[in-house]
């Protein structure tokens, strides 16, 4: 068994990485996860000196999420080009910080709706999008290189045939790996489970947070899952966890339930 790295998000409450990253420290954590999603942490606006400093004035580290719009298979290669330079310069960042975890959503891109079914874009032009996702792991490993940096794959509200398929695909590569949102599977009734279990040797990152329903990002404790199975999964295969609530007082209230929980 593996000692857990705990992390948490980017909160919205937190507006610059100086109060973000006194927060991760004050609840002895070890890790903030730096959204791209967020006006302070495009990639203009990461300074490293300044980023390095504020991660040893409080013995923690990073970890990023890539924007959650993200879409390097877009049809349109302009948008498409954009998108694949924006996680190549990520790469370089992360490398400069020592950053070893690069999170990411698959996107479903664009859907018909015909009378009788929706038509998702990516499954019906599929050699199209299974080709640019392979042009995309070749990218990304050559910018890697022998660099210790994994790009973790999240799932989010149920894969699609053709995304698995595209997963499989990047896991062709050492670089890429997948991130477990223990969340997100629950509120689509483990949909996603079966798929990341079959490939949990490449299991790396794990988004932590309760659920009840369809409600997710809840304070642990206060859902419905078993949030000791995943605790045991991420001592297993040496993943470090994100308690992905998204407030403060619910993260410090998932602090303290985790310490009495592991006593």
């Amino acid at each position: 068994m593996y000692m857990i790295n705990f992390g948490m998000p980017s909160l919205i409450e937190t507006s610059t990485l100086d109060e973000c990253a006194k927060l991760c420290a004050k609840f002895g954590l070890d890790f903030i996860e730096l959204n791209m999603n967020l006006p302070q942490y495009q990639l203009d606006k990461i300074e490293v000196a300044y980023f390095k400093s504020i991660a040893d004035k409080y013995g923690i580290y990073y970890t990023i999420h890539l924007d959650e719009n993200l879409n390097v298979s877009d049809f349109n290669p302009y948008v498409a080009k954009a998108y694949i330079k924006t996680v190549a310069d990520t790469i370089e960042i992360a490398k400069q910080l020592g950053i070893k975890v690069l999170n990411m959503h698959m996107a479903k891109g664009v859907y018909f709706t015909l009378p009788d079914r929706k038509v998702l874009l990516f499954s019906e032009y599929k050699e199209q999008y299974i080709d640019s996702i392979v042009n995309f792991r070749n990218m990304c490993e050559k910018i890697i290189g022998n660099a210790d940096i994994m790009i973790c794959i999240e799932n989010c509200d149920g894969y699609e045939d053709f995304q698995q398929e595209a997963i499989e695909v990047l896991l062709e590569s050492k670089v890429f790996a997948l991130t477990f949102d223990v969340g997100h599977n629950h509120t689509i009734c483990g949909t996603d489970e079966e798929f990341i279990m079959k490939h949990k040797d490449r299991l790396h990152h794990i988004h932590l947070h309760d659920a009840k329903g369809r409600k997710n990002h809840l304070t642990l404790g206060t859902g419905e899952m078993d949030i000791q199975k995943y605790l045991v999964l991420a001592k297993e295969q040496n993943c470090r966890v994100v308690l992905e609530t998204k407030t403060i007082d619910g993260l410090r209230q998932s602090v303290e339930w985790l310490k009495g929980f592991q006593k």
